[in-house]
């Protein structure tokens, strides 16, 4: 936790979620319980959970709604009763990719991860085999729904086994332009 702050510090103002392995409530014996009032205590770091902000950039009005991996997990989370009709921009970050398919197009843009890009791929002439996630589609970069893009980073992290194979760990930087 003491490393995620000092890294997180570094950044600046930021807008985060949670994962579901940062509660450590899953069989995965590398879990590691992250502490989100700590976090959200880092002086620039917002961690968004159920709830949405509005933040200016660039003389522009940008709606964040952040989905807490508990909420999504229980089929509870409704990130689009958040959204403000009136914003421009509207992007919904929740760590789960199928968020995307539960619910109403709103958000133009998604960010999400989950996936550790297969974590453990298998190459083949013309394709991957994920063997750590064989029925997932959107598993790493961009998607689209309709009006709404999809990014799926490959992240950082692995499950259940602390390491990954031909699936390259990424952080992601996106740059989002107006038309």
């Amino acid at each position: 936790m003491v490393e995620l702050q000092r890294l997180l510090g570094r950044l600046g103002q930021c807008y985060v979620v949670l994962g579901n392995h940062d509660f450590a409530d899953s069989r995965d014996p590398f879990s590691q319980r992250i502490d989100g009032d700590a976090l959200g205590g880092i002086r620039g770091v917002v961690l968004l959970t159920d709830e949405s902000i509005t933040v200016h950039a660039r003389g522009h009005e940008i709606q964040l709604v952040g989905v807490d991996p508990r909420t999504y997990a229980r089929r509870e989370a409704r990130p689009d009763a958040l959204i403000d009709e009136s914003i421009e921009l509207r992007i919904l970050l929740c760590h789960f990719p199928g968020i995307v398919k539960r619910i109403p197009e709103v958000f133009q843009l998604v960010l999400s991860g989950h996936l550790h890009a297969g974590q453990i791929v298998m190459p083949y002439p013309g394709g991957k085999l994920r063997l750590a996630h064989l029925r997932a589609h959107d598993v790493e970069g961009i998607y689209e729904y309709g009006a709404t893009k999809l990014h799926v980073s490959p992240g950082l992290g692995t499950t259940f086994v602390p390491f990954r194979f031909f699936a390259r760990p990424e952080v992601t930087e996106l740059v989002v332009r107006s038309a």
